[in-house]
């Protein structure tokens, strides 16, 4: 029998979790550790059962923010840590951190509800503030009024609007760290929809890669504004921009890094506790 039990949390509609599921229940196995995955909103599951949470694929939550930090609150460990869970899940506070720490970001205009949209003269995405998977985002040429329809409905969910310049058909580079180290790159296209979808998750083109030595120090100047330390990140950067810095439910592409479920997997045994041995009497 397993000397500890992990969860990894997820959402209702990804009830077996993501892509990398398998290959870190996998590998955690291998370390004597029993991977239970777990739906954060279920009030079935009895969280104090597991010796740590690992947040996975929860990404229901953007449209329940509130609801899923309570839940993040009230779990006796849970990785990342929630002050990061907090900070990272809204991207106006962590943008806005990252520029006034001199990491380059992509630029960006937050609308809050009650506030107008000026329609910029080149073509540009609105999006949630508090977003996951390109739900409610979607791209707009210059000038397009349809875009205050997008903005009026974010405003309506009590959620703040971003606008950021269209990059084209770029190619972002996603670096993965696990444990606070570099672990593995890739590229990826996520193409955003002329109308925004409700979709989980928009669909994306990936591609092996290696990040460069300007990427590197990119990601690593967003991740030494991060709160505390990091089980797990993500730094999508382009153009010399970080575009978004995941450190809540990211994907990590586990299968793009040799050996990256293995050490995903140690760096989550090493913050585990084994359960005392269990004593018989006859």
């Amino acid at each position: 029998m397993p000397d500890t039990t992990v969860a990894l949390a997820t959402c209702a509609e990804l009830p077996e979790g993501d892509e990398d599921a398998d290959a870190l229940a996998a590998a955690l196995a291998r370390l004597g550790i029993e991977a239970v995955h777990a739906v954060w909103d279920d009030a079935s599951v009895d969280w104090s059962a597991f010796e740590l949470v690992v947040v996975r694929s929860t990404w229901d939550y953007a449209e329940r923010r509130d609801d899923f930090l309570a839940w993040a609150r009230a779990l006796p460990r849970v990785l990342n840590a929630c002050p990061v869970l907090e900070w990272s899940t809204d991207k106006r506070r962590y943008l806005t951190d990252l520029e006034r720490a001199g990491v380059s970001v992509v630029p960006t205009s937050f609308v809050a509800p009650g506030e107008p949209l000026t329609l910029p003269g080149r073509a540009f995405v609105v999006k949630p503030s508090v977003s996951a998977g390109g739900r409610s985002s979607a791209r707009f040429d210059a000038g397009d009024g349809r875009a205050a329809e997008l903005v009026a409905t974010i405003h309506g969910e009590g959620r703040t609007a971003m606008v950021q310049p269209d990059l084209g058909d770029v190619e972002e580079t996603a670096l993965v760290y696990l444990d606070g180290a570099h672990s593995h790159a890739l590229r990826r296209r996520v193409p955003l929809p002329a109308l925004a979808t409700e979709t989980l998750y928009l669909e994306e083109t990936l591609s092996a890669a290696e990040a460069t030595a300007a990427e590197r120090e990119l990601a690593d100047a967003a991740l030494a504004a991060a709160p505390g330390g990091l089980l797990y990140a993500r730094v999508d950067v382009a153009g010399g921009m970080v575009i978004e810095l995941e450190l809540a439910e990211p994907s990590l592409y586990l299968s793009f890094g040799e050996g990256a479920a293995d050490r995903f997997a140690a760096a989550i045994s090493a913050r585990t506790t084994p359960r005392p041995p269990s004593s018989s009497t006859a």
